[in-house]
């Protein structure tokens, strides 16, 4: 039986090339199952389909190519040399498709799945790991994505969908976003070891006012809350150098190019010397953020919930 397509109603391009996907996807799986049977009952009765619809969906899928992807004898069917071709494509298609609803089912299982992780640069060394460590106890098949960034760009990346939790600071204000405070962290006014400070253990903002900081750049929480600090300590500070990591920091300031304000290190660092602010309060508050709305694998509900559950012991002592 040959079939003439020469009088199908024709679509302009454009609209045809953006609907061919959707008048296609739902008929691929019947046409490989056609292809692979090369008998309509038999496939009809595999993919436990009527035969009339499979038959239908068969025309109309040709119809919508504009070729003739069988030759027909009663129900038995056989590929042309265009039905070939565009089998291989399907086939490749449909396992395509097959991988990516295994990987999301892995990664939604409860006792296996994944998490997409967030946290700041300075909780990377020490914090997340005794946290996942903790975590991992209960549930030690569930795997973690983790991504170490500044707060507004893990905010970023929750927001499309590629993080399930991000662990930032300052805890953020924001109607599509859940943010939840888990603890906060003092600051520290570094400085080096030769600094006419060092040989203190306490100090006040305001007797840093006349030296040369080095911060981290503009956009990252703790710039800000350095910039806010010293704002209330009643003078702007005068910035030499901004970089992206609280140790690279401290480098700068062992090598006598400013002092700092940065949360403690997780080993103490040769050439500089830590000392307690005491006006005004320096801390930063540590939060657990996610998107409203967005609905939670089990994996990621059960580390929700362990964060959550060590509000004030999120740190290391």
């Amino acid at each position: 039986m040959v079939h003439d397509y020469s009088s199908r109603p024709r679509v302009s391009l454009n609209s045809y090339e953006e609907d061919m996907p959707l008048l296609l996807a739902p008929r691929l799986a019947y046409f490989a199952g056609v292809a692979r049977h090369e008998h309509v009952t038999r496939a009809a009765q595999e993919l436990a389909v009527p035969q009339s619809t499979l038959s239908r969906a068969m025309v109309r899928l040709e119809q919508d190519l504009g070729v003739a992807l069988f030759t027909r004898k009663g129900r038995t069917v056989s590929l042309t040399a265009a039905g070939r071709t565009f089998l291989t494509s399907v086939e490749r298609a449909l396992a395509e498709v097959e991988r990516a609803a295994e990987s999301v089912r892995a990664d939604a299982d409860p006792s296996a799945g994944k998490v997409a992780f967030g946290f700041l640069h300075t909780m990377g060394s020490e914090t997340v790991p005794e946290l996942i460590r903790a975590f991992r106890v209960d549930h030690p098949r569930i795997r973690f994505t983790l991504v170490q960034n500044y707060g507004e760009a893990m905010i970023e990346r929750l927001r499309a969908g590629e993080l399930d939790l991000c662990l930032t600071s300052p805890v953020p204000d924001a109607p599509d976003l859940v943010a939840r405070r888990l603890d906060e962290q003092r600051l520290r006014l570094v400085v080096p070891d030769d600094h006419r400070l060092a040989t203190r253990k306490r100090v006040r903002l305001a007797e840093a006012a006349d030296e040369t900081f080095v911060t981290l750049e503009p956009g990252y929480g703790l710039r800000r809350i350095t910039d806010a600090l010293c704002a209330e300590a009643g003078f702007s500070p005068r910035v030499a150098f901004e970089g992206e990591e609280a140790e690279t920091l401290r480098g700068l300031v062992a090598a006598g190019l400013g002092v700092a304000l940065l949360p403690p290190p997780a080993a103490p660092r040769p050439g500089v010397v830590e000392l307690t602010v005491t006006a005004p309060r320096a801390v930063r508050e540590i939060g657990v953020a996610w998107l409203d709305g967005h609905p939670d694998t089990p994996p990621v509900t059960a580390f929700k919930r362990f964060l959550l559950s060590r509000r004030g012991n999120l740190l290391p002592d």
